[in-house]
């Protein structure tokens, strides 16, 4: 066995356990505030810290050790003091932004939650249902996209299909399947007052989250959350977009629902998918992104398609495949949107 290769598989494996736990204490710091305690002030001290956050002296202590072990924070010995730097406050110190991650860093422990039932069903079939993951699950995923649906869907994204922002700002129909929480509805009714905008989603925790943003939003009235799926909702005089964001990975029948969608659809009408941006190729997806999303995979995506017998495509469907997906379904045009995206993939489809 060669020495320096078993020294760099063990640097490997604390390096990984070292950021698993990384993960943890930065859900710590988004979720208790210490980033935003932190954010814009300069050199701390532990008492400044404890100060600004309010939380316990002891915790403090050792989550700013672990922070700055991490290489989260910039540490000075003499005066003892940890700085926040602002590239990390951008990404961590940054709720309500399109630019905030503290949406991964609360999935990570829904994720290894269920990681003994995902061990169980390598052995003996099956899976973890999406209601397994609880409310928390449901908030982690919202915290992951919100932002960007809030900020990005209706100023940028939907740009790309002008024709379905015209219909929309003259009273068109949009369906969003898989609407979780509801801010892609949110994000549609908000933009469009004149259009009949409906989110569908059979998970009732979802729905009523969706309701709540809704609410919160001053579109309640303007938006409707139907806990159904595509096969029960009525066509009525179709749907100029139907929208399924990141979510065509995860349903258990693919092909059918998307069929579905396209008869939901007006005959001009549009899909609008987004989809985790990964290549086609095992050898093209080594990388941290990848690797995250293969992950998210086995203990959420693939495995919820699993348990309900359906073909666990996995998250990273990758562009390949998920046009076949769609071509098999129906749909005769199939585009890449010209979207700038680090994390995910666009296409419109159309009858």
């Amino acid at each position: 066995m060669d020495k320096e290769r078993l020294k760099a598989a063990t640097d490997r494996v604390f390096a990984d356990m070292a950021g698993a736990m990384t993960a943890g204490l930065c859900h710590v710091g988004t979720t208790t505030g210490l980033f935003r305690a932190m954010a814009g002030k300069g050199p701390l001290t532990q008492g400044d810290v404890v100060r600004e956050s309010g939380l316990q002296p002891r915790y403090v202590e050792e989550w700013l050790k672990g922070m700055t072990c991490a290489g989260y924070l910039a540490y000075d010995a003499a005066p003892a003091t940890f700085t926040l730097p602002d590239e990390i406050a951008y990404f961590l110190a940054s709720e309500g932004t399109d630019h905030f991650v503290g949406g991964l860093f609360a999935m990570a422990p829904v994720l290894l939650s269920v990681a003994p039932q995902v061990a169980k069903a390598f052995a003996q079939g099956g899976g973890v249902p999406f209601d397994s993951y609880g409310a928390d699950g449901v908030l982690a995923l919202d915290l992951i996209n919100r932002g960007q649906y809030e900020q990005r869907f209706t100023s940028y994204w939907l740009n790309a299909l002008p024709e379905v922002v015209a219909a929309l700002a003259g009273g068109g129909r949009a369906l969003d399947v898989g609407c979780g929480a509801g801010r892609v509805c949110v994000a549609l009714a908000s933009a469009f007052p004149n259009a009949e905008v409906v989110g569908l989603d059979r998970d009732a925790q979802s729905i009523a989250q969706a309701g709540a943003a809704a609410s919160a939003a001053g579109v309640d009235r303007r938006v409707r959350f139907l806990a159904q799926t595509t096969s029960q909702l009525a066509r009525g005089a179709g749907f100029d977009l139907v929208t399924a964001c990141d979510c065509i990975h995860d349903f258990s029948r693919p092909v059918e629902t998307l069929r579905e969608m396209l008869a939901l659809l007006k005959p001009g009408g549009v899909l609008f998918i987004m989809e985790p941006k990964v290549a086609d190729r095992l050898e093209d997806n080594r990388n941290p992104m990848a690797t995250m999303f293969y992950g998210f995979s086995v203990f959420h995506c693939m495995t919820q398609s699993l348990a309900e017998g359906g073909p666990g495509l996995g998250t990273c469907l990758g562009p390949a495949r998920t046009e076949a997906l769609v071509r098999e379904a129906g749909f005769t045009r199939f585009e890449r949107l010209p979207i700038k995206s680090q994390s995910y993939l666009f296409y419109g489809a159309r009858p």
